[in-house]
């Protein structure tokens, strides 16, 4: 039985689709050799694309494409048909589904989905936006946020701020303290676009001992105490309340799942 296992990502674009689905399928395993990746991007020629299979049939690898030019689509399956190479093509069957609904022709052009468009120019727009309104620098970013984050400090407010704001949401966050009063501008906003984050005490005092061993300060600061912890968790409780928004728990969630969970109690 092999503890690794090689895959070749080709692609006539990035390929990053396909290395991210690579990557959810390969977390099911126990692989101690890990799985070894190797992504060719932007293979747009038939000689180009023979070489790299080549190199993939010598490697004993799976084979995942997504090349949206059928030309070279047919190529890999056919030479993996042959060979007997494991070959996952992601874009082939979607494509002709919608071309039998639409009655539409593929443009089979790889970097149409790249091109800059106002999808593109908002994003970066939002991520400018999370950056100048992250930690509440300014509290006027609160009143134009699509979604506000709200939660006492190590609750991932930053880390969902720059994921949400990839997926276009303009994102504001706001760290809840007891001795600083929380900004007017919570409560001038409509409650649906505010979202309470917290997590468990236990959890919390062990991020905050590694913030705090990172910047070179001592682990035992109050800042990681549980009494702290706990005051600062009732406080936020309180504000959450106050405010009539939702709460989601970040603990053993992973950034994604808890954006995911964002981005359903807003809509």
């Amino acid at each position: 039985m092999k503890d690794t296992v090689i895959i070749y990502v080709i692609s006539d674009a990035i390929g990053e689709t396909a290395q991210h689905l690579i990557r959810a399928s390969t977390a099911q395993f126990t692989l101690e050799g890990g799985a070894d990746i190797r992504r060719h991007a932007f293979v747009r020629d038939a000689e180009t694309l023979i070489e790299i299979l080549g190199e993939a049939k010598n490697a004993d690898a799976i084979i995942v494409q997504t090349l949206v030019q059928k030309k070279l689509a047919v190529i890999a399956s056919d030479y993996c048909a042959e060979h007997g190479l494991p070959c996952i093509d992601l874009v082939s069957s979607l494509t002709t589904a919608i071309e039998q609904k639409t009655g539409q022709k593929s443009k089979e052009d790889p970097g149409n989905m790249r091109r800059l468009d106002q999808h593109y120019f908002d994003r970066i727009a939002a991520i400018e936006f999370a950056v100048k309104y992250d930690d509440c620098k300014d509290p006027r970013g609160i009143l134009e946020a699509d979604i506000v984050l709200v939660g006492i400090s190590r609750t991932s407010k930053t880390p969902l701020s720059s994921y949400l704001a990839n997926q276009n949401y303009k994102v504001a966050n706001v760290p809840l303290v007891p001795e600083i009063p929380i900004p007017t501008e919570l409560t001038q906003i409509p409650r649906n676009r505010i979202i309470g984050l917290t997590n468990s005490p236990e959890k919390l005092a062990a991020i905050r001992k590694v913030r705090l061993k990172s910047i070179g300060l001592d682990e035992t600061s109050s800042y990681s105490s549980e009494n702290r912890i706990l005051e600062e968790l009732d406080y936020g409780y309180r504000i959450f309340k106050q405010l009539g928004c939702r709460v989601i728990e970040v603990e053993d969630k992973a950034i994604e799942e808890t954006a995911a969970l964002i981005i359903e109690k807003v809509k």
